[in-house]
């Protein structure tokens, strides 16, 4: 068979439609890839970097994790080796994942690992041309300064930078090239329906390894460097037990976890018994080596964590109320009563209410003076009046010298400052949770109900049996969109804020905006920012972990 033939055998009319099929597809979303990359990956990235460096107005020295460091304290290492260790455990679970697959189809795609590898390499290039890329436009400014400032010698200022940094964008733009040609050659080498599926994975593979190993390095020197510095001044920070500590301390968890989970599937007393009492001195014992991070957590930023502690008692405060509330509303606007249209309306418009507006309504309510508002319904009750947003005690503690008792700091409360503002965020809030009540009680069968009442239902046993479970979905997403809300709640905290109230309203966002334009301390800001991401993130995953595995679909 001649080439022309072996070509014509490749490239078959039905093979280019599916290619010119997939270019065009691509070319669709590319615009939607390149935006998500300007405005959203890309702004992350480099805050990333900005958090790595002394940046104050300008950037000066790579610091590594001492943002990090001064932020949570030596617990920065410790995640840093669990998010390493994380990303080699997924490389043993993406190979797994493929070997199932192939195994399914009985194909042998392990001729997909080249090209899986250069498509990774893609994005290390990538990585790295940046690294290098950015410190070039930035010294832009630095260089302008005392010349004319003109088009010009802009463009020949960014001609420049682009110039020091070719060889970085030639290897990507080498790789790139290599990585489409390899990708698309090996679909033709490798003839499975899968084989996307296949290279993607395979780049997983590849990427979650290079993660893994690059991170725990560069973590593992850092860690060097720091007992470097502490020699100087002849003390030891404490990394390694620290990590050895917790992460034995997470090893006994973990298998406390399986003896608990298997002693269900004991069929002997004796086992079973075992099982448990074994899981339970485990347990304990876990408990008491993690009990290391609250000595780490105390040598970080005292800032952080009494911006945490706001945010928690803000989250607490808001969210089971709010969601509450919304419930009870929602099931009372469902029945066929008269006007129930306009109360939908009522009960709406809060939420679409400018929020400046509404926090100046509400300063005006809880105001200080004996004259205010709520001040003089609580004098008609015969209670006494309260400063309000002016107060920085805790509700509790309130409550307890009002009967003369001694109540510890530590069990305060949340400010009685912050229960204003977790009123007005309840009272804007309640509206959108309740139509969206509304919208998932509109979706559950009459039907339902109606064969219930039949049984000799009452009016709760239907609300716990057949609208509380099929609320479920909803309620899971009202919760998790309520609980990011709240920790990352800024503008309305901001507007009520008081300094007598003495940082009792200042959620973490408010630490982080404070550091970032009053403080000016913008690579510190950034870590503190990553910080809440992670703590966020880690919110999210217990949220899935508990409420999401118990909602019922249908």
């Amino acid at each position: 068979m001649g080439i022309s033939e072996g070509i014509k055998s490749v490239f078959t009319p039905r093979r280019l439609r599916n290619l010119r099929e997939s270019l065009t597809g691509y070319l669709f979303i590319a615009p939607a890839v390149l935006l998500i990359f300007l405005f959203g990956i890309f702004p992350v990235g480099f805050a990333l970097y900005v958090s790595l460096h002394r940046w104050r107005i300008k950037r000066t020295d790579y610091i590594g994790l001492a943002n990090y460091t001064r932020a949570v304290g030596n617990l920065t290492y410790v995640l840093l080796f669990f998010i390493a260790l994380g990303a080699l455990v997924a490389v043993y679970f993406l190979f797994r994942k493929i070997i199932k697959k192939a195994r399914e189809n009985g194909e042998k795609p392990w001729l997909l690992i080249l090209p899986g590898v250069v498509h990774a390499s893609v994005f290390g290039a990538l990585l790295r041309y940046l690294w290098f890329q950015l410190p070039t436009f930035l010294a832009i400014g630095d260089k302008i300064i005392g010349q004319e400032k003109t088009r010009e010698l802009f463009n020949q200022l960014l001609s420049e930078a682009f110039q020091e940094v070719k060889p970085q964008f030639n290897l990507f733009f080498w790789l790139l090239l290599a990585s489409v040609v390899l990708g698309t050659a090996f679909i033709y080498l490798v003839r499975t329906p899968r084989n996307s599926f296949y290279q993607s994975q395979f780049m997983l593979v590849w990427l979650s390894l290079a993660a893994g190993i690059g991170l725990a390095y560069y973590t593992y020197s850092q860690v060097l460097a720091a007992y470097a510095a502490a020699m100087e001044t002849n003390t030891d920070p404490g990394i390694w037990p620290q990590v050895i500590t917790i992460s034995a301390g997470l090893f006994l968890l973990g298998i406390a976890w399986v003896l608990w989970e298997g002693a269900s599937k004991e069929s002997s007393n004796l086992h079973f018994w075992g099982r448990i009492l074994g899981a339970m001195f485990l347990l304990v014992g876990g408990w008491l080596l993690i009990g290391e991070i609250p000595q780490i957590v105390a040598l970080g930023d005292e800032d952080i964590w009494l911006g945490l502690k706001v945010t928690v008692f803000f989250s607490l405060g808001t969210v089971p109320f709010q969601l509450s509330i919304s419930m009870f509303l929602s099931i009372l606007l469902f029945q066929k009563l008269k006007g129930s249209e306009f109360f939908r309306m009522v009960f709406f418009l809060p939420y679409v209410t400018p929020f400046i507006a509404s926090a100046a309504v509400f300063r005006q309510l809880f105001s200080n003076r004996e004259t205010g508002p709520i001040n003089m319904v609580l004098q008609r009750l015969g209670l006494e009046p309260q400063a309000w947003l002016f107060e920085s005690k805790g509700v509790f503690e309130i409550m307890a010298a009002g009967q003369g008792w001694d109540w510890p700091a530590w069990a305060a409360g949340p400010s009685l400052a912050l229960v204003v503002i977790i009123i007005h965020s309840i009272w804007t809030y309640v509206g959108y949770d309740t139509v969206i009540y509304l919208a998932g009680l509109g979706n559950i069968s009459t039907e339902l109900y109606e064969a219930a009442e039949i049984d000799g239902a009452n009016a709760w046993d239907s609300f716990r049996y057949i609208t509380f479970p099929l609320l479920s979905p909803t309620t899971y997403f009202l919760s998790l969109i309520a609980i990011i809300g709240t920790f990352k709640a800024f503008a309305t905290i901001w507007i009520f804020r008081e300094s007598l109230a003495l940082g009792t309203v200042d959620t973490f966002s408010v630490a982080i905006f404070t550091e970032f334009f009053e403080k000016l301390r913008y690579g510190y800001a950034s870590a503190m920012a990553f910080v809440l991401f992670a703590i966020i993130l880690f919110l999210t995953y217990i949220n899935n972990r508990t409420q999401g595995s118990k909602v019922f679909y249908g």
